[in-house]
């Protein structure tokens, strides 16, 4: 099974139901739903999407739509080692350069994002939810 990292836009295309980026969103958590990939996020992902969440829905609903979602994925934490490499690193995106590094602490296997873009690198191979779907 492979471990993968999902970057927040990911996240919300999914639970905003997104029109142009739902359905690859909605396929990419029912494999994490059917076991068949393990799907990690960031703790600043799951505070984002609440605070996302909390711009269309009652605080209460955004708490419930989050717990809904949590049982899909692993929230990895955002360490002290992740701010310092975060702090040394040029990445132009602070929030990028947060998920990133912890996908990287993480050891993940891929990162998976609609940014491709902003996580130019070749230590994590980097792929839209489409690419990876088709892998």
């Amino acid at each position: 099974m492979e471990n993968v990292f999902v970057d927040t836009n990911i996240v919300i295309d999914l639970l905003q139901k997104r029109d142009e980026f739902y359905r690859e969103a909605q396929e990419l958590f029912t494999l994490a739903d059917r076991k068949k990939v393990k799907l990690y996020i960031s703790a600043l992902t799951f505070a984002n999407t609440y605070y996302i969440l909390s711009r269309f829905y009652s605080s209460d609903e955004a708490k419930k739509i989050l717990s809904k979602f949590k049982v899909l994925v692993e929230v990895l934490p955002t360490t002290d080692k992740i701010i310092e490499l975060v702090l040394a690193s040029d990445f132009k995106d602070f929030e990028d350069a947060i998920q990133f590094y912890t996908a990287l602490e993480s050891s993940l296997e891929a990162i998976i994002t609609r940014n491709k873009k902003d996580f130019k690198n070749n230590l994590i191979p980097v792929f839209s939810a489409s690419e990876f779907l088709k892998k």
